[in-house]
């Protein structure tokens, strides 16, 4: 995962994340993953907060690299790809 250096001032979930990633897209598309159930490209476009297409290509991408995503093809379709939380994602943060 990404560092920055400096010192984590909280052990808060959420703020772990912030200081982790310091990406809110990031912080979104795991909350999508999380409390919306979604799974693919698609369903996180739709989110409210209006993610760019470019934007949301780029943070899935640097999730799965740091090992918090893992991306597998639809058995239903091959042109999509389920994005899930690994392990590694589920006990990365400290619970608040």
């Amino acid at each position: 995962m990404k560092t920055t250096g400096k010192e984590i001032r909280s052990h808060c979930a959420v703020n772990y994340g912030v200081e982790i990633f310091g990406d809110r897209w990031s912080l979104l598309i795991i909350r999508d993953i999380v409390f919306a159930g979604k799974k693919t490209y698609g369903e996180f476009l739709k989110s409210e907060e209006g993610i760019a297409t470019n934007v949301l290509a780029s943070r899935l991408a640097f999730l799965e690299a740091q090992g918090i995503l893992s991306r597998v093809p639809s058995p239903d379709d091959g042109r999509k790809d389920f994005y899930t939380l690994t392990e590694k994602a589920w006990t990365s943060f400290p619970s608040c």
